[in-house]
């Protein structure tokens, strides 16, 4: 008979309930830590995992589209029940279109798509990129790089159609478009008529990625060309980061007061980051 006690066991079965509950307690506070992490930044601690990735070193599986129901293929799903029922893999199958003698469509099309998603920027993938993979030939390229440039002009149309000249977000939804993926630095500048509404923009200038030289005289040349009233300018920042800099603040005091001696009202100074912006109005930084 074991010499084990019961108050033997009840001590131990006490020690094993604390060292669960200090690892219950553990990963509660990961997924707490986890959980606190911005969306953007865990998609680009992923990114950055998958970034030296070949294509041939993925390993997926996909069953063959051969052998799904008809109403499971992409092209009959997307009929029947929309395209948000679809998975990002299965709308890239429907603009390819066809496989590689190694693959199915639908394994070409879920391979591909982990593929892209080591790029940080979408303005990175090129033709020659999709060109590398066995079963993308120049068609199926061109689809790919068209179809996410008409996404990008399409969305830049509904942010105009939404442009409000008192929302910096507005502004920010335009010019996300044109600056999110540039690795250099751009200025723009926004004209704007007496009923606040776009008359054009312009690139004023192309800097380094540290830093862009702007100068008063090259932006209020072409607010007065074209009779503006008002202007909004913006540029990115190719870090990531839209936090101005002391030399973005000193700039934009100097805008302002240009534009109070020429009678062209700088409204805001706008800072792209990736998918996130500043305005200085907003953040007080202008008068």
């Amino acid at each position: 008979m074991s010499n084990y006690s019961y108050e033997e066991f009840l001590k131990d079965l006490n020690v094993f309930l604390k060292n669960e509950k200090i690892k219950d307690k553990e990963s509660f506070e990961k997924e707490v830590k986890e959980g606190e992490i911005p969306f953007a930044d865990k998609t680009i601690s992923e990114v950055n995992r998958l970034k030296n990735i070949d294509y041939k070193d993925i390993e997926t599986f996909t069953i063959s589209i051969n052998e799904l129901r008809e109403t499971d293929k992409p092209r009959e799903k997307l009929y029947k029940f929309g395209p948000e029922s679809l998975s990002e893999y299965e709308l890239l199958a429907i603009l390819i279109r066809s496989g590689s003698k190694k693959e199915d469509v639908l394994t070409l099309s879920k391979k591909l798509w982990i593929y892209m998603s080591k790029f940080h920027r979408i303005s990175e993938i090129t033709i020659n990129d999709l060109m590398e993979i066995d079963g993308i030939g120049l068609s199926k390229a061109c689809s790919l790089i068209s179809a996410l440039e008409l996404f990008k002009r399409l969305n830049m149309r509904e942010c105009i159609d939404n442009f409000s000249f008192c929302s910096p977000k507005s502004v920010a939804d335009i010019f996300m478009n044109i600056l999110r993926d540039e690795m250099k630095e751009h200025f723009y500048v926004l004209l704007l008529d007496t009923k606040n509404k776009i008359i054009s923009w312009n690139e004023i200038s192309k800097g380094d990625l540290n830093s862009s030289i702007v100068h008063p005289r090259e932006v209020f040349k072409y607010a007065l060309k074209y009779g503006a009233n008002s202007i909004i300018c913006l540029h990115n920042h190719p870090s990531g980061n839209p936090t101005p800099s002391s030399q973005d603040i000193d700039i934009t005091k100097r805008l302002e007061d240009v534009g109070e001696l020429v009678g062209i009202r700088l409204l805001d100074h706008i800072i792209i980051g990736y998918n996130k912006y500043i305005s200085l109005k907003e953040k007080g930084l202008m008068r």
